[in-house]
């Protein structure tokens, strides 16, 4: 990979939402010079769309399928196209929602299916509204959204019931997302839906991880959480709930944070995944949940994809690496698992694992897209990857297990020209840490044996630690420019390098 950290660094973008060029010229700046005299008064504002997608990411997407363009129109034949041919009908307007008051994982009565697939007719049915104006898709898309929010109250189950709070959290916000200001779209009772359904298990799982030690539960456990909080956090334009993924992101106990997930740093810029020497699926669900993290965080004007000298980078290229069918460096590490005060064990790993190897999962555009395209870096395995899963698919086309983890259609969604954007990584609040996680957390410690056991562990006897298989802007000034009707957010960057 190259990449030259010694170099000052351009603004990524201004974040722009005005009335008129007209408003903005008469308030500048009167407006630039109260923010200089009190630079603290505001948190910059969030952007809406601003999640997955913004609205130049809408308008590229309708402007290159119109015109019938390369890969654009491949991503939304296969989203369309699917819907019909394939046996996924998710991405049609006839979709009816079912929502359930109670959604189960991993027990008794599993019925979370029936919550993913809901989720992702949303946003597909959401997602081809903003490419084609097909107001049919919009209504079907919100009449999901609204039935849900009038019903769901519970999330139940095993420990995977964190599992589903993660993954159809962060989805469930993004399809709401893009709904934001619709017609007939009861957004305030969806964001209720999302704090107490959703933000509270995953903000509480990644506190406390279930009574565990933090280092019990895989990397993709936490990442599915922070996925969640921030996706809330936008969602609800809750600074503190963004402060608090990105924190996490960066300094956490868990396996999850980055310098826990991508442990080791070899030679040539690979960064080994511990989820690599677990196994295949769960890597790869690390990747796409990587992906989401810093593109989600990247459209608030957060970058985590270049935190720690691009540390994502080096993960999911080692990732790709693997899966491609090359060799990759391995440092040996042990696993601490367990709950205080029940049981714990140790678990050494010495290789890459073989288990799932070269599986398709649709996660590598927005990667790809942002470090080669977006940023103008080298990730030949990623672009290899990208290129061997393109056109990419979504919800469901994969198998209704992991199939239903990502939302997927990145080609679609992620793809964009060549046009070098420079960022450095800024922080979203004074709260946020870049502390490096404490190294006494038992996760991936390097080591050359082990011991321990495999009991069952947790209040319910279940595995702590299993999956289960039942579910499925150029910068002139620092703070917020008020103008009437509407605001410039313009940050100061920095230099670049690491954090």
């Amino acid at each position: 990979m190259s990449q030259d950290d010694s170099q000052p660094m351009m603004s990524r973008r201004s974040v722009l939402r005005i009335t008129g060029a007209a408003t903005v010229a008469a308030g500048l700046g009167t407006a630039a010079v109260g923010a200089a005299a009190s630079p603290a008064t505001a948190a910059p504002a969030f952007a809406h769309p601003g999640m997955l997608h913004t609205q130049a990411d809408f308008d590229r997407m309708a402007a290159k399928v119109k015109a019938g363009t390369g890969l654009w129109k491949a991503g939304y034949a296969k989203l369309a196209g699917y819907a019909k041919l394939a046996g996924n009908p998710r991405g049609l307007s006839t979709w009816k929602a079912n929502p359930l008051a109670t959604v189960i994982r991993g027990a008794d009565g599993d019925n979370v299916a029936t919550l993913a697939f809901d989720i992702h007719a949303a946003y597909q049915n959401a997602l081809r509204w903003k490419v084609t104006g097909d107001t049919a898709h919009a209504d079907a898309a919100r009449d999901i959204l609204n039935a849900w929010s009038a019903k769901l109250t519970t999330l139940d189950g095993s420990a995977d019931r964190f599992i589903a709070a993660g993954i159809h959290g962060y989805q469930f916000a993004n399809a709401a997302e893009i709904m934001r200001g619709y017609d007939g779209f009861d957004l305030a009772r969806f964001k209720k839906m999302m704090l107490t359904v959703f933000y509270s298990a995953s903000s509480s799982f990644l506190a406390r991880h279930n009574g565990a030690y933090d280092s019990n539960y895989w990397s993709s456990w936490d990442l599915l959480s922070v996925a969640c909080v921030l996706s809330v956090g936008i969602l609800c334009d809750d600074r503190a709930k963004v402060d608090e993924a990105v924190t996490y992101f960066k300094s956490g106990k868990g396996m999850g944070s980055v310098k826990n997930a991508i442990p080791f740093i070899h030679p040539g810029g690979l960064g080994q995944m511990v989820e690599v020497g677990r196994d295949q699926g769960h890597a790869l669900l690390s990747v796409g949940l990587l992906g989401t993290i810093c593109e989600m965080a990247w459209n608030q004007g957060i970058d985590l994809y270049g935190y720690d000298d691009s540390r994502v980078l080096k993960g999911v290229e080692y990732a790709a690496k693997w899966n491609l069918g090359h060799d990759v460096p391995f440092t040996s590490w042990t696993w601490h698992k367990g709950a205080p005060g029940s049981w714990e064990g140790w678990q050494t790993f010495t290789e890459a694992s073989e288990s799932g190897r070269g599986g398709v999962r649709p996660i590598w555009e927005s990667l790809y897209n942002h470090y080669v395209n977006r940023r103008g870096l080298d990730a030949p395995y990623v672009s290899e990857m990208a290129a061997k899963v393109r056109p990419e698919g979504g919800g469901g086309d994969y198998g209704t297990g992991g199939g239903l983890d990502h939302l997927g259609f990145g080609t679609l969604a992620f793809t964009r020209d060549k046009a070098i954007v420079t960022a450095t990584t800024p922080t979203p609040s004074a709260s946020t840490s870049d502390t490096a996680s404490p190294s006494d957390t038992g996760a991936a410690t390097p080591t050359a044996d082990a011991s321990g056991g495999t009991q069952p562990q947790g209040s319910r006897g279940e595995d702590l630690a299993a999956t289960g298989t039942g579910g499925i802007a150029a910068a002139a000034a620092t703070g917020v420019l008020a103008i009437a009707g509407g605001f410039i957010a313009l940050r100061r960057r920095g230099t670049r390098g690491s954090s």
